[in-house]
């Protein structure tokens, strides 16, 4: 079985809708950028221009439903194109990648939520993804918040929900308690943030464990 590359200067966000990830996200790269390194923010599902019209294509609302075994093959099929034009390249090179979301994403939305088989999960992510994050920050947010926020947001910017985030409550939990999971799973990369507070707190939070994890060699 081929083991993941662990890569420990790939930094990903991971949460609910709502949680707070491009505030922290920004944070995170101020302070590693403070320090003279070079930081690439990337997102997924994008993060190239092939990959952010699969993006379109996964969360735009039309009258035909996407299958789960769709919306999970091309979740990986941007994730790959991802990790191979941006992610490695920018790695190799030396810098600090940090993602608004990565694969965790796939086992807390299709394996949680969808009821997708995490095996087959695992599979695509040895053969078509190929690394994991040194480091993974869990903002975790209960669901009756996150409506609240993702309601405010779109309100001030005009936007409509998009496919994913029109689904329902009992969706979102079961994204939240696979998003736990993962992290129970596997304590030495994923740091679950209590994202209720304010973003500043958040933020704060975020660069304490970010400053920790440097401390430690990455």
């Amino acid at each position: 079985m081929t083991a993941l590359q662990h890569q420990p200067r790939f930094l990903s966000l991971e949460g609910g809708e709502g949680a707070g990830k491009s505030t922290v996200l920004t944070a995170l790269r101020d302070a590693l950028q403070a320090d003279g390194v070079e930081v690439v923010c990337t997102r997924e599902p994008g993060g190239t221009p092939l990959a952010e019209g699969i993006r379109g294509l996964l969360l735009h609302a039309n009258d035909e439903p996407v299958a789960a075994h769709t919306e999970l093959l091309m979740m990986f099929a941007a994730r790959a194109q991802h990790v191979q034009q941006v992610i490695l390249p920018a790695l190799q090179r030396g810098a600090w990648v940090m993602c608004d979301r990565f694969t965790d994403s796939s086992y807390a939305y299709q394996g949680a939520a969808r009821g997708m088989d995490v095996h087959f999960i695992a599979e695509l992510e040895r053969h078509a993804v190929g690394i994991e994050p040194g480091l993974t920050l869990l903002l975790d947010l209960d669901v009756a918040h996150a409506r609240q926020r993702t309601r405010g947001r779109d309100l001030l910017d005009g936007a409509s929900p998009d496919r994913i985030e029109r689904e329902h409550d009992a969706f979102f939990e079961r994204v939240r308690a696979g998003f736990l999971a993962r992290a129970m799973q596997h304590p030495e990369r994923i740091r679950v943030l209590d994202a209720s507070p304010d973003a500043a707190t958040v933020a704060a939070a975020a660069l304490v464990v970010l400053a920790e994890y440097r401390r430690g060699g990455a």
